[in-house]
């Protein structure tokens, strides 16, 4: 996920990128010669000749098009059956729900779409509700991207375009017109090209160690969006494994159990494989040590396995499994609960032709973190067991997010700080696995890619909302089948 020229798939709309042979070996050659920040600015600014700015606001809802609904039953497929209903009723929440649980339709979508050439390690599901603070190793509070299962090499215009859309639609869905959904996703791109330009003048190692801590957090914002984030990392903080202990569990027989909700969390006594539940964590959590360096492998190994259970999280990962495995250490106030998820392909596989080398994916997962996030899990590993590939990290610790409501009560000013922060927070992750002078010289001072882009944002809001309301006949006509509201909440 360095800075290589994104190898896109073959596809008639992109004869305006950087894609081919002769361009990449170009590229190659530059970045070799290991060329001065105001070269790479230039070369970057020389991209909008082939690619202009303008071009990023096109969205032509009459253009080819795959089914949305085709895609995602596509999806369902290898997904365990019994939940895929729940992923439905998660998705009908709101048109945002949708947006957040189709990262595989956009990407559909966005290969349409004009590109650079550049390449990141995209994170591709970039939506505003994938952001939040955690605590780095060293227990301060970041802010960063949160979610990771879709990370792979891609244009960085993809990450963008997903992010200024979600924006729109978030604002919409929180009570916001038009304007207000502008306002937001512009607010994304403009942080975004902005904060580019800063780390386009930085040395890599000050963009390596960079984060975006809570002081940085609070002088980015407005009093009043002070407030609001100092309750968020007023939360996070309480949030740490005794407190999660307290909610998810109950005593039993003189020891602490995962408190069952079915079909959410669920005990179970076999996998999907048939495979003993016990046998197949054990198997998963011995390949996953093997991911981990000698030094997390020996804290680990003085925790014992007390309990686990299968959890449904999220939207668009409902129908993946996914365990919660509750350790104990020293005593019942030293607990530590890891989350098991098994790693599919990332939705951008299908259309960029450049990969790591990597096949287990939950390892591309973890390296893609790694790699863009800089203040990881100290417990983030992967594994396998039965050829399902799985990632492991800490189920909760010191993690907070923006919550997003319809109730008519949100500052929509507020939020548009809010894309602001997370435009930035993309920047960083973009700046540590791309090269931010290329992007930073394309991108430019001036606001007509903010402008392009909020115009694409707008479009794909519409989009989104027609495709909701198809998703929404098709519970109708009996196409799908949808869990009961009171059992996904």
């Amino acid at each position: 996920m360095s800075v290589v020229p994104v190898q896109l798939k073959t596809d008639a709309a992109f004869t305006s990128a950087v894609s081919a042979d002769e361009d990449a070996r170009v590229m190659e050659n530059f970045i070799a010669r290991r060329s001065s920040v105001g070269e790479r600015l230039a070369a970057g600014k020389a991209l909008r000749e082939k690619v202009p700015r303008s071009t990023h606001a096109a969205f032509d809802k009459r253009a080819r098009r795959e089914d949305p609904l085709a895609i995602l039953e596509a999806q369902n497929k290898s997904r365990i059956q019994r939940l895929v209903p729940v992923r439905w009723a998660r998705m009908l929440a709101s048109p945002f729900a949708f947006l957040r649980g189709s990262a595989a339709v956009m990407a559909a979508d966005l290969f349409q779409t004009p590109i650079t050439g550049l390449g990141v390690g995209a994170c591709g599901d970039m939506h505003v509700a994938n952001f939040g603070v955690f605590a780095s190793a060293e227990r301060n509070l970041i802010f960063a991207i949160n979610d990771f299962d879709e990370v792979h090499p891609g244009p960085w215009e993809w990450d963008l375009k997903r992010l200024a859309a979600s924006a729109a639609v978030a604002a919409r869905f929180q009570g916001g017109g038009k304007a207000a959904a502008e306002n937001a996703a512009r607010a994304a791109v403009r942080s975004y090209r902005k904060r580019m330009r800063r780390y386009a003048a930085m040395g890599y190692l000050q963009i390596w160690y960079d984060r975006i801590d809570e002081r940085a957090i609070l002088d980015f914002l407005s009093p009043a969006g002070r407030r609001s984030a100092e309750r968020v990392m007023d939360k996070a903080r309480a949030r740490g494994h005794v407190a999660v202990l307290e909610k998810l569990t109950e005593r039993v027989g003189g020891e602490h159990r995962i408190i069952e909700d079915v079909p959410l969390v669920v005990r179970e006594s076999h996998t999907e494989q048939g495979r003993p539940t016990h046998e197949a964590l054990d198997h998963m959590l011995r390949s996953y040590l093997d991911s981990l360096t000698i030094d997390r492998r020996r804290l680990l190994a003085r925790y014992r396995i007390v309990d686990s259970a299968r959890k449904v999280v999220g939207v668009g990962s409902v129908g993946t499994a996914c365990w919660v495995v509750l350790l104990q250490g020293v005593d019942e106030d030293d607990p530590l609960f890891l989350q098991v998820k098994q790693a599919q392909k990332s939705v951008l596989s299908p259309y960029v032709g450049y990969n790591l080398g990597i096949e287990n994916q939950g390892e591309r997962i973890v390296v893609g973190q790694r790699l863009t996030q800089g203040s990881p899990d100290i417990f983030l590993g992967w594994g396998e067991v039965d050829g399902t590939h799985i990632y492991v990290r800490q189920l909760a610790d010191m993690k907070g997010s923006v919550k997003f409501t319809d109730d008519g009560e949100v500052n929509l000013d507020e939020f548009a700080e809010y894309c602001g922060l997370c435009g930035w927070a993309l920047a960083l992750a973009h700046a540590k696995s791309g090269d931010p002078a290329l992007i930073a010289g394309y991108c430019g001072t001036s606001d007509a890619l903010d402008d392009a882009i909020a115009q694409f944002a707008l479009a794909y809001a519409g989009q989104t909302e027609r495709d909701y309301a198809d998703l929404a006949a098709a519970k109708k006509s009996g196409r799908i089948e949808v869990a009961a509201e009171e059992v996904v909440k």
